[in-house]
């Protein structure tokens, strides 16, 4: 099983607690309804998950992941909402403990493109979807990432991390690869389209630049760089303060585009 890159530092939590329905899962909002039932794989701290839960009620929610630490967070965010119809368990994608056809909708969220196969994850979400049921999955495309302006210290900072995240096994340009995964796990009837995230505001700026120059140099990306040769520390505080400088631009913008995929099982 591929250790996942970014680990839980704070810096990381940021965003995948930031993440809900309407930013992160709208392509699939539509298909939610009461009384489903639900599969949510890679949940981390469970904010997608707690409003799957909230949709789909008296419909049960099992979210899953690979660490337990962070499953304790979502526990606590879903009691906090007064959730009763979610659980959550310790899970390999690769291997999902759940009988055939058990759930109706299967979701994932930035999980595909860091595992060291995600063919074989979407046919074990196939799998363990009904007939006739929805396998959801978005992915980031880091390789269609932009911004402006460019400051030079910002410059290594794709490279850097791309060749991190490939190293580690995961394919960081895992949202254009959608339809090519799903096809090969088997899946005939498949919807791509594509949204980004934008942040423009200066609010925004700061927010995204601390999470990303952060991780750069206090999250497990940062430690695995240094400790596979990828970079220096030196290196990776210098993209840190191109992240702050970009946050700083008045005009600064970017976009993180996702690849997004509806498949029936």
């Amino acid at each position: 099983m591929t250790v996942y890159l970014h680990g839980h530092h704070p810096t990381v939590l940021s965003s995948h607690t930031w993440r809900t329905i309407a930013n992160s899962a709208a392509y699939l909002a539509g298909h939610l309804r009461e009384g489903l039932t639900l599969l949510d794989v890679g949940c981390g701290p469970g904010t997608i998950t707690a409003e799957f839960a909230e949709r789909v009620a008296p419909g049960r929610v099992v979210a899953v992941d690979a660490d337990e630490g962070v499953l304790e967070r979502a526990r606590e965010h879903a009691a906090d909402r007064g959730l009763d119809n979610v659980e959550f368990a310790v899970a390999d994608v690769h291997g999902l403990a759940f009988p055939d056809g058990t759930f109706d909708i299967v979701h994932a969220h930035q999980v595909l493109q860091h595992i060291a196969d995600p063919v074989r994850a979407l046919s074990e979400m196939r799998r363990v979807c009904k007939p006739g049921g929805i396998v959801a999955s978005r992915e980031a495309d880091f390789g269609s990432f932009t911004w402006y302006p460019e400051p030079p210290a910002m410059n290594d900072w794709l490279p850097v991390y791309t060749e991190v995240a490939r190293a580690n096994g995961g394919e960081p340009d895992g949202g254009r690869r959608l339809v090519s995964w799903a096809r090969e796990a088997g899946f005939t009837d498949v919807t791509f389209t594509s949204t980004a995230w934008a942040f423009a505001t200066p609010e925004e700026r700061a927010w995204w630049a601390g999470t990303w120059g952060g991780r750069m140099v206090h999250s497990t990306v940062a430690d695995t760089a240094v400790e596979k040769g990828h970079a220096t520390r030196e290196e990776l505080e210098r993209i840190a303060r191109g992240w702050q400088e970009w946050a700083a631009a008045p005009d600064g913008v970017f976009t993180a585009t996702h690849g997004e995929i509806l498949c029936r099982a």
